[in-house]
């Protein structure tokens, strides 16, 4: 028999980590397995790693990952280091320290659970980090990135939502996010797998935590007035558990507009999280042809 505990997509969200590592404490997992995504869309993304790498948890690497080392290193398109839809991301990536970025480049693209044999964990799918699986995700699209795979059970990350869904004999699972989910919950998320039944069982585990700590936090460290229309819509995301940030940039390509924090009042005033997004936008912003 075995427990393993598994985080994702914590974002530089120290408070909420912090309350993880209380639960973790009643969970008494014999492994605990990160997902990526531990920096992006957040403040204090080294200190999250100089957590992870303290306690030695086995990590693998997240889209954002890349995305926060790439405006390190200044690999990102000239005008993303002034335009101000980028101020975040230029911050995030300033922030983040050297021996940070060092480990987050020794990171694989995904793991193999030390605790029992048959659990591998990406961060989006077996094929890109990029591609969110969730409840949406048709069975014969898992059945493909099943077919690939010697392991039954397969834990991703990604779309900051959790789920655990029985294909034929596999079992899929998604964490959901530790630092800003996505399911109208905004508790911290992780899921713990057991096999004390026989077969693997997902537990989802949400832990309350202080919000006021992490919106101090971007106070503190500059990030609500440095990050521009970002860090104000991600503040937004905190409380809503849902995505404000990816619906605004859309929005406001389609209507040409520059993604800046003036552009935010509009688009609050207009945005409906409970409607479809590609339909909101179809009515809130219609493409001209």
């Amino acid at each position: 028999m075995a427990r393993i505990a598994i985080l994702a997509d914590i974002h530089g969200n120290r408070a909420a980590l912090e309350a993880v590592f209380a639960d973790l404490d009643e969970v008494d997992a014999d492994e605990v397995l990160v997902a990526g995504d531990l920096v992006g869309r957040g403040p204090e993304g080294t200190w999250v790693v100089e957590q992870v790498v303290e306690r030695g948890w086995r990590t693998l690497r997240g889209n954002h990952e890349d995305y926060v080392l790439n405006f390190k290193r200044r690999a990102v398109p000239d005008d993303w280091h002034t335009l101000e839809r980028w101020a975040a991301s230029r911050f995030m990536g300033e922030e983040l320290s050297d021996d940070a970025a060092a480990w987050i480049d020794t990171l694989p693209p995904a793991l193999l659970a030390h605790a029992a044999p048959g659990v591998r964990l990406v961060h989006g799918s077996p094929d890109s980090y990029n591609e969110g699986l969730g409840p949406w995700t048709p069975d014969d699209d898992l059945r493909r990135h099943l077919a690939g795979l010697d392991e039954r059970v397969l834990v991703c990350a990604h779309t900051h939502r959790p789920m655990a869904r029985r294909v034929d004999d596999a079992l899929v699972v998604n964490t959901g996010s530790v630092g800003l989910p996505f399911n109208r919950d905004p508790r911290a998320q992780y899921v713990v797998l057991d096999d004390s039944t026989g077969r693997w069982v997902a537990h989802a585990r949400a832990v309350d935590y202080d919000r006021n700590a992490t919106r101090a936090a971007y106070r503190a460290t500059g990030f609500l007035e440095a990050g521009d229309s970002t860090a104000a819509l991600l503040l937004h995301e905190l409380d809503a558990a849902t995505s404000y940030l990816v619906p605004f940039l859309k929005w406001a390509d389609r209507l040409g507009l520059a993604g800046a924090l003036c552009d935010v009042p509009d688009f609050l005033s207009a945005f409906d999280p409970m409607e479809p997004l590609e339909r909101w936008l179809d009515r809130a912003a219609p493409v001209t042809r």
